[in-house]
């Protein structure tokens, strides 16, 4: 069976699906046309039905919860880390509502939790992820939201760190951080449904016996290179949540959309939202 999938060229994404798309591990005669895109780009994607398998954001879910249904496989799920808040200067956190801040997309989770987090920012503009950085640096905004791999290169540009929003988040409400998840169409036959998610599963496992395996494939779509920076970036967005979400990794997205629906920042769920093992 061809399938339509579609996931981020973030070391986290490359990591969990190299076995997968080189047949390293036994893809029951499936095929698949990839699509590597920024995630923001994956979320409009979904949001058109261009795309049978997919990585989003978990804030884009609710719009496409009645064509899709999560994954337990292959999702982000952050324990005490997030989006940054970054600038050039120091500022209070009493000055982020007056801030014009770059944000890597209007339906990312970062923008969705600093929503949450300070609801009375008005100006906001949307940049691809890789580009916020030089955006605060030129002084086109006062500060940026960040995401992927710039967690780990921004202090070297002189950057500095106003909130870390995984930490907010965890502080406030004591839940996991839903960043990403792996979804599926509602349209296709339970069984191919449930083959995907055991292929992801194992796509996964296999990327942690084998972590040298993966490494080319990872650097041919990584932004930044260096191994230190993308080794960082994978053990912390690649867990046991990976593998499977679990009932933990389930009531903490159930969560993040109630909170979300209760700001009037998510539409309501009204129908299941995870696959049925």
């Amino acid at each position: 069976m061809h399938l339509k999938l579609g996931f981020s060229t973030c070391p986290n994404d490359t990591f969990i699906f190299e076995a997968l798309v080189k047949n390293r591990i036994d893809n029951n005669e499936f095929t698949f046309n990839l699509h590597l895109a920024d995630v923001e780009e994956l979320n409009k994607l979904a949001f058109s039905e261009s795309l049978d398998i997919t990585k989003i954001s978990i804030a884009a879910y609710p719009r496409i919860a009645d064509k899709y249904l999560i994954l337990g496989s292959g999702g982000a799920l952050g324990n005490n880390n997030g989006p940054l808040l970054i600038s050039k200067r120091k500022i209070d956190i009493e000055q982020i509502n007056g801030l014009k801040i770059a944000i890597p997309g209007f339906n990312t989770t970062a923008n969705l939790l600093l929503s949450i987090a300070f609801p009375k920012i008005e100006n906001k503009e949307e940049l691809i992820f890789n580009e916020i950085e030089d955006a605060i640096l030129s002084g086109k905004v006062d500060a940026g939201l960040i995401i992927h791999e710039s967690r780990f290169t921004y202090e070297k540009k002189g950057l500095q760190k106003i909130v870390d929003l995984g930490e907010y988040w965890e502080t406030q409400f004591k839940q996991l951080v839903p960043l990403g998840c792996i979804v599926i169409r509602r349209s296709l036959p339970e069984e191919i449904i449930l083959q995907v998610n055991r292929m992801i599963k194992e796509s996964v496992k296999y990327a942690f016996e084998n972590p040298e395996v993966s490494k080319e494939f990872i650097k041919q779509h990584a932004q930044e290179l260096e191994d230190d920076v993308i080794q960082k970036h994978i053990d912390l967005y690649v867990n046991r949540f990976s593998i499977d979400l679990g009932a933990e990794g389930r009531d903490a997205i159930k969560f993040i959309f109630q909170k979300g629906h209760e700001m009037g920042l998510l539409p309501a769920l009204k129908n299941n939202i995870f696959i049925d093992f």
